[in-house]
């Protein structure tokens, strides 16, 4: 009895067959997408590990095992990123080997001043880690911990530095080239198409979420928590976009378009926030809102457009974009429309209605041009990009004194110990110091990466003990290697891709090749490895103790001076040189976010408070930038032009004293320095009336004076109880917003 579905038996036999293969082929994207790609990470990361691990031992050079650290250092899931983590990583192997060589020369069998000497580099570089992103990171790291990999063993020894520092370079090369090959030839994953995947992903979840904002359904806990994953995943768009030019041709000649679009997508952010906050503070005015909800309806609607069906990612944002253009050019007149009934009503919150027209009118246009562009990287025969402001990220000089003086406490710690007893492993200790101190520098959790990589290394030396004693004797031949090896390196390049316990892979994978791994000539010497074991644990532990107790990252202080460095932007957005000053605003205000962000993971309280100090800055410094720009043309003051630009230089003076110091007093100065540009601006108004281009720009300055004013009084942001002490002391001049 035949039992198979109706729908088969209706299936010509023919086109069964081709039924089957596509359900075939889109479980395997599926499983590509999830587990698959776990599964080939770890199989190209165990062949990279094995075949630098042959090559070395082919071309007799010293320590293969450091071939086999190296791929298990460099590799990761996109060959962009291995590209790029190759390429620093040669920079820094070089760096490191000419330090060690010329520490050796300097401080010749002086160990006191050699390892005070190594210490001080190791810490330095660290340091200068921090000040730096992505895999330009990396490249200090390794200068430091390879300057102490070559030079601590051979600190008695100088003569042998030299040959040593160039087998450790030889090294490096066999498990860097090894790891560019397998990760460019067994079934690469280019960044590219993932950066194509997040451009799609990223544009359709914010303009679904832009539609939500401006339709009034979203809290403002759920908006703050959206806001602060779109810092992230702005800082992640400019790792990818890094990866990605070290790989594919065409994504680097577009990667100033890609740098544009992701500046485009920070303003149309901070555009949608200001928007949101401006509408939340009038909530209580439906006289200034109430007249505009349909602006705000109908471009909500625009923005809730999905793709339709088989239509393609080009066609669907230029769609976009021309309905929001289309939207944007007749916004102005049915505005004016609006606006008339209030106008003849004399009604005080005139200004509001036309801060909030202009808000929609900047949001519109933000958003359209950020449509334009990403559709415009799907198109051919693009002509190069004009070069900009490149994204500019910030860390606060306290943290990078903060990493310095935390590393060299613990290297010399452990260097003196090491001196002071004649301890047989402690030149390795100090090695797993710095090494562990460089790893762990921008772990948002410093001390439990820590321990995770010491119990990473306990394990490693359990397992390269039992493979010393009981495994190595017994198998002969590469092949016979290879296979007792394997499941091993596996293992560990598995830990690592989980993030709970990423650094017991990276302890495991690391330091049973540094311990357990093979050379040419095996040693078998069970009991220096169990004393190497106890030594690297000891010194991970050591490090993680002075992480939590010594260092703690979560001190008050050290996130009071991340948080004044935050507030430091709007000083920058006063003060700063225009050109190019909105881009350098916005990447430096989201890297210190995204910082404080890893800083106080856990730590809701502080979090939320950060999360607002960062959004009253994007607020106020992104309005002072706009405002500065509109005041560059303001010709029309004519006998008061000397007036307003006295007045706007003490604005901007007061604002930046009230960001570097928030206190009631500086937010009175602050608050009469704008109400006093509002007056003058508002005295030219008549002046410019029958001159619409000259009369806009006047309601455009007045527009951002008055949404700062808005800013600092607002009772939710954290000026906000400042204001309240400071408001009732303010005497209002009559018709003032």
């Amino acid at each position: 009895m035949n039992r198979q579905p109706a729908i088969y038996r209706a299936i010509d036999p023919r086109h069964r067959a081709e039924v089957i293969w596509r359900a075939a082929r889109r479980g395997l994207r599926d499983w590509q997408g999830s587990s698959g790609a776990i599964w080939l990470h770890l199989l190209k990361t165990v062949a990279a590990g094995l075949l630098a691990m042959g090559i070395s031992m082919l071309l007799d050079l010293p320590q293969p095992r450091i071939a086999m650290t190296t791929v298990f250092v460099l590799m990761q899931p996109l060959s962009g990123m291995v590209f790029a983590k190759s390429v620093y990583r040669i920079v820094g192997t070089a760096v490191g080997m000419v330090a060690a060589v010329v520490l050796g020369a300097v401080f010749i069998q002086q160990p006191e001043l050699y390892i005070l000497g190594m210490t001080g580099w190791v810490a330095a570089c660290t340091a200068a880690a921090m000040r730096n992103r992505h895999f330009r990171w990396y490249a200090f790291v390794l200068a430091g911990y390879t300057a102490a990999l070559i030079g601590i063993p051979l600190v008695m020894q100088p003569n042998g530095l030299f040959l040593a520092a160039l087998g450790r370079g030889a090294e490096v090369a066999v498990g860097i080239l090894c790891s560019g090959v397998v990760s460019a030839v067994i079934v690469p994953r280019q960044s590219g198409s993932v950066l194509e995947r997040t451009l799609r992903t990223r544009y359709l979840d914010f303009t679904a979420f832009a539609a939500l904002v401006l339709s009034g359904g979203l809290e403002r806990g759920a908006f703050e928590g959206r806001f602060a994953k779109l810092v992230d995943e702005i800082v992640g768009f400019e790792a990818t976009r890094a990866f990605s030019i070290f790989e594919d041709p065409i994504m680097r000649s577009r990667s100033q378009l890609l740098a544009r679009l992701n500046g485009e997508f920070m303003d149309v952010c901070a555009r949608l926030h200001a928007l949101r906050q401006l509408k939340k503070r009038l909530r209580w005015s439906d006289e200034a809102i109430a007249p505009l909800a349909p602006y705000f309806s109908e471009l909500a609607t625009l923005l809730a457009q999905r793709p339709r069906q088989g239509e393609a990612d080009r066609a669907y944002a230029l769609r976009i974009a021309q309905d929001l253009d289309t939207f944007k050019r007749t916004l102005p007149r049915h505005v004016r429309e609006t606006r008339r009934p209030l106008e003849a009503a004399g009604s005080d919150a005139l200004q509001d209605f036309d801060t909030t027209a202009e808000l929609i009118y900047r949001f519109t246009t933000e958003i359209a041009r950020y449509s334009s562009t990403w559709a415009s990287l799907t198109q051919a025969g693009l002509p190069p990009e004009p070069r900009m402001t490149r994204y500019v990220p910030r860390t606060s000089w306290y943290v990078v004194a903060f990493t310095f003086l935390r590393t060299a406490v613990v290297v010399a710690a452990l260097g003196w110990f090491w001196v002071e007893t004649d301890w047989p492993s402690g030149g390795l200790a100090m090695i797993a110091a710095a090494l562990t101190c460089a790893l762990t520098s921008s772990a948002p959790r410093a001390t439990r990466m820590a321990f995770q990589m010491a119990a990473g290394a306990g394990c490693a030396a359990v397992v390269g003990y039992l493979l010393t004693c009981y495994v190595y004797p017994n198998i002969d031949g590469f092949p016979l290697l290879c296979a007792a090896l394997a499941p091993v390196l596996a293992l560990g390049a598995f830990f690592a891709t989980r993030p709970r316990i990423a650094g017991f892979g990276v302890g495991f994978s690391v330091f049973f090749c540094l311990l357990a791994g093979p050379d040419n000539v095996i040693v078998y010497t069970p009991d220096l490895l169990i004393n190497n074991g106890i030594a690297v644990v000891a010194a991970m532990v050591v490090a993680a103790l002075a992480f939590a107790v010594v260092f703690p990252p979560h001190m008050n202080w050290l996130v009071e001076r991340m948080r004044v460095a935050l507030r430091a932007q709007v000083e920058l957005a006063c003060r700063g040189e225009l050109q190019g000053l909105g881009q350098q605003f916005q990447s430096g205000t989201h890297d210190l976010m995204h910082q404080l962000r890893l800083l106080l993971n856990g730590r809701k309280q502080a979090h939320r408070r950060a999360l607002r100090w960062m959004l009253i800055t994007l607020e106020v410094g992104h309005a002072v930038i706009d405002l500065r720009h509109e005041a560059q043309a303001a010709t029309w003051l004519g006998m008061a032009e000397r007036r307003w630009s006295t007045s706007l230089d003490q604005v901007l003076d007061d604002i930046a004293r009230l960001f570097e110091n928030p206190d009631p007093a500086q937010l009175e100065r602050a608050l009469s320095s704008v109400r006093a540009a509002t007056w003058i601006a508002q005295e030219a108004l008549p002046g410019v009336h029958h001159d619409r281009e000259r009369r806009h720009d006047v309601q455009r300055l007045l527009s951002h004076l008055h949404f700062i004013r808005s800013a600092l009084i607002d009772r939710d942001a954290p000026l906000g109880a400042l204001a309240r002490r400071a408001r009732h002391r303010q005497p209002l001049r009559p018709g003032t917003p």
